[in-house]
């Protein structure tokens, strides 16, 4: 398998992923002395590498980035690092500190042992550990929906995670399913082609770039949003299940404002509802959805507002959003052949799959059960999951705080193991992985 570990050998800690999440666990584990190994099914970046289209940039500003001992460096902290730069960061970060990583080895069963040991079948052999960390995120296998089995076999069907640019598709009109992030910001991509867009709209909220004279993600940091963490909310179940605000980071960063497409000849359309030949129909909400997003928004500026007044800021004023189009009659039903869409990507998201791990964690929805990482099993841990403690938990700006913590709890697991091998002679691997605060 590799000089760091080969087949039948003990490992303490196994790292399962090597992107920002392993990675963090890697220099986080190696700050405490705690030999461990990170196993990477590809390589360094391969999801932004594989799964980003050719414009993709971040949403965030780049002074969040702030994966451990490594924060960004470059001279743009308020612009937003593209496809490229996002490889290329990660790609440094882990030359910094040149983890224990190896690269090509995909998991393929985790199960603990009576003993307490945990084995781990990899496509290069076998390994034990006393414990493991998963860092593959929450973003497994693209998910589409069973309705694109009934598009006729003519019309040209993508994932948005295998969308790379507006001349991959055959000519035509495009429908894009869906308005996260990736459908938002893939039917920009489109539309700025000159490509005729039609968007099935959903439910997803947006937030404005810009309020007041500051990128809005600042004036949210400055109030305290990305340190609460998910016990301040009554309902933690439903924040983790919560869309992402639509925005974009293109070009300096903007809103993505779909009146304003749809003013410009982007097609809008409800939520896809069904399939018949090359006829689609639509909820009659669209709307709905549009004033939902906009009432979001509008709803974030209400904060900012109220945080410049309670603490005296200076602030230029800015006016309020004035919608620029409205739905007037438009059809619930779009026949693709009619309008000349020849091709759909379907930005619909992500499912899970944890079927490679045998540890009874998950809940009846398949998500880990977990304490900030930590499981009912002990010396299992989760990293990088969507709301794991806080907002930035999958992302670069928290990452590094959730691997900080699971480090110090591993490493005390450790110690405690140590203590028992010592005293009782009884095997390491069976000490129990207590939370620590």
């Amino acid at each position: 398998m590799s000089a760091l570990v080969r087949h039948g050998a003990h490992v303490p800690v196994v790292v399962v992923g090597g992107g920002q999440a392993g990675l963090s666990m890697s220099y986080c584990l190696r700050r405490r002395g705690v030999q461990h190994v990170v196993l990477e099914a590809d390589r360094v970046g391969h999801e932004w590498r594989e799964r980003r289209w050719d414009s993709f940039c971040l949403v965030t500003p780049n002074w969040q980035c702030k994966l451990p001992g490594f924060p960004y460096r470059g001279d743009d902290p308020d612009g937003f690092m593209v496809r490229n730069e996002i490889l290329r960061y990660l790609e440094e970060y882990a030359a910094s500190f040149d983890p224990p990583l190896v690269e090509g080895v995909t998991v393929t069963r985790l199960r603990r042992s009576p003993a307490g040991v945990f084995e781990l079948s990899t496509s290069e052999g076998d390994v034990t550990a006393d414990q493991v960390v998963v860092a593959t995120g929450p973003y497994h296998a693209p998910s589409v929906p069973r309705l694109a089995e009934r598009l006729p076999g003519g019309v040209h069907q993508l994932h948005s995670s295998e969308y790379r640019n507006a001349d991959q598709l055959p000519e035509g009109g495009v429908l894009v399913v869906g308005t996260g992030q990736s459908g938002c910001q893939i039917a920009e991509d489109l539309h700025l082609a000159g490509r005729q867009v039609h968007l099935a709209v959903g439910s997803a909220p947006r937030v404005a770039r810009f309020y007041r004279g500051r990128d809005c993600v600042a004036w949210l940091d400055d109030m305290g949003h990305y340190a609460k963490n998910i016990g301040d909310f009554g309902d933690a179940d439903s924040v983790r299940m919560r869309v992402n605000h639509y925005v974009t980071g293109r070009d300096g960063g903007r809103d993505i404002d779909l009146r304003a497409f749809a003013r410009d000849g982007m097609r809008l359309h409800g939520r896809l509802t069904g399939i018949e030949g090359t006829f689609l129909q639509f909820a009659d909400d669209l709307r709905t959805n549009l004033d939902h997003a906009d009432a979001v928004a509008d709803g974030i500026k209400d904060a900012i507002d109220a945080h410049i007044a309670a603490h005296g800021i200076t602030a230029p004023q800015e006016p309020r959003y004035t919608p620029v189009w409205e739905p007037d009659g438009q059809p619930e039903a779009l026949d693709l052949a009619a309008a000349g869409v020849t091709s759909v990507v379907w930005s619909t998201g992500f499912r899970r799959d944890h079927r490679w791990i045998e540890a009874p964690v998950f809940d009846g929805r398949g998500f880990p059960m977990h304490w900030r990482g930590a499981t009912s099993t002990p010396g299992l841990y989760f990293l990088g999951l969507p709301w794991q403690y806080s907002w930035g938990s999958g992302r670069f700006e928290a990452v590094g705080r959730d691997a900080a913590f699971l480090a110090g709890h591993i490493d005390a697991a450790r110690r405690m193991a140590d203590v028992c091998d010592a005293l009782t002679g009884a095997p390491a691997a069976l000490a129990p992985a207590l939370p620590i605060g």
